[in-house]
């Protein structure tokens, strides 16, 4: 019997659509049928030309719509910390000392493990552990899951799992504070494009807007291999939800968590943030 069950599992495991791939060293890329989902950069990102100091891990960059459109960008030269769906704090208090993981300033991320890699029929799992570092200090256990959907219909969903928690003395996480902006968690940042146009539960947004609550955001554009876009959808049990957002379109989707208040990490109480990034092709609803 228990032969049979590692047959049959083996055999399942085999037909998995999904497949993880090392494309470099840095970066864990997943394909579903020989075609690109994502990369997870889990080494030091380097480009030239940009600063040094915004050298940085731990981020998805590139994502794929279905059909193969680029909708991330990294290291782009009006924002060069911004990088592809990542999360991050402008402010983050450590025993009265203020640190910026969002430009990366006195505070890095770090891979430290792989948890765990799965392809299965209908989805594929990455898990991971992270660590935020001042010097050679952890003070931040960082772990996220990521599932991705098969594709189906010209659109796929990628659900992200966040878990933070302060290894041994308190953190405390704020939204960035200048003309009350907030900004600070969940974010994409988009590949150069054209005829962008950003929408919410209320409609067409015309233009940016800061600390506006809404459940989802979404963003459509033509992109250099055709249109496509991405809409973020904030999971109810998320914290602050329905929180408010930072909505840019010079290309920028980001949920504000605290926004402009602080939540504080304490060890022992892991904070648990989860979020549905769905990803879709030109013409679909």
């Amino acid at each position: 019997m228990r032969f049979t069950f590692l047959f049959l599992a083996a055999a399942l495991w085999a037909q998995s659509p999904f497949e993880f791939r090392e494309v470099s060293p840095e970066s864990l890329g997943l394909f579903e049928n020989g075609k690109p989902v994502y990369v997870y950069n889990h080494g030091l990102m380097r480009v030239e030309g940009a600063p040094e100091d915004r050298f940085r891990c731990c981020y998805v960059h590139p994502v794929y719509s279905p059909d193969g459109v680029v909708l991330t960008d990294d290291f782009p030269r009006d924002h060069y910390h911004h990088r592809g769906i990542f999360w991050s704090w402008p402010v983050v208090n450590i025993e009265g000392e203020r640190h910026d993981i969002w430009v990366i300033r006195g505070i890095r991320p770090q891979f430290v493990r792989w948890i765990a890699r799965e392809a299965g029929a209908r989805s594929a799992r990455l898990a991971v552990e992270n660590g935020w570092y001042v010097g050679d200090r952890k003070v931040v256990t960082e772990t996220v899951e990521i599932v991705a959907q098969a594709a189906g219909s010209g659109s796929r969903e990628i659900h992200f799992a966040l878990r933070f928690e302060a290894v041994d003395k308190p953190v405390e996480l704020q939204g960035e504070p200048t003309q009350k902006k907030g900004y600070g968690g969940f974010c994409v940042r988009f590949a150069p494009r054209q005829e962008t146009v950003i929408t919410t539960e209320a409609g067409r947004e015309a233009r940016d807007t800061d600390m506006v609550a809404h459940p989802w955001a979404r963003m459509d554009a033509t992109f250099r291999e055709g249109r496509a876009g991405l809409r973020i959808d904030i999971d109810s049990s998320s914290r602050g939800f329905p929180n408010g957002w930072c909505l840019r379109h010079y290309g920028f989707l980001g949920v504000n968590f605290p926004g402009l208040g602080s939540h504080t990490l304490v060890p022992g109480r892991p904070l648990g943030l989860r979020y549905k990034v769905t990803v879709f092709s030109a013409g679909t609803p």
